[in-house]
């Protein structure tokens, strides 16, 4: 009988390997110093990574520690981390033990946008008065 078709999630291997690539990945950027003028002195999180089934790509998703820090948008970041990615593969491949050390992309998180987002909205006046419960009303004994 086979597998009926549809959306998967990543595989057990692809979550060890991507959570294996975020701690490898934290590290490389504790220790190394990026040459980059746009990246000097930025704190960066790394969220999540996601790796292909094949383990040979790796998106790194990203959020300036403090949100948009130095003047900078998360996609700036992300872009400048992108100019990175060779070097920062470099030190990745000392520090994990993989048969390949995958190619690296940086992506933006956007979930802690959304997150603000809908803080935002369940803030608002006119939703929150569909939030919150009406007071029972006696009017029921009126009408009997």
């Amino acid at each position: 009988m086979a597998k009926p078709p549809g959306p998967r999630g990543p595989t057990q291997r692809q979550l060890r390997a991507g959570e294996l690539m975020r701690h490898a990945l934290v590290e490389v950027l504790r220790e190394e110093e990026i040459a980059d003028p746009e990246l000097a002195g930025l704190s960066v999180t790394i969220t999540e990574v996601r790796m292909s089934p094949d383990l040979r790509h790796a998106i790194a998703f990203i959020e300036p520690l403090g949100g948009e820090a130095g003047g900078l948008t998360g996609a700036q970041v992300a872009k400048a981390m992108n100019r990175h990615a060779k070097f920062l593969r470099g030190r990745l491949s000392r520090q994990i033990d993989m048969k390949f050390t995958p190619d690296l992309k940086f992506l933006h998180d956007e979930t802690f946008d959304e997150a603000a987002r809908m803080t935002r909205l369940f803030a608002d006046p006119k939703v929150r008065q569909d939030l919150t419960p009406d007071a029972p009303s006696d009017s029921w004994k009126d009408d009997n």
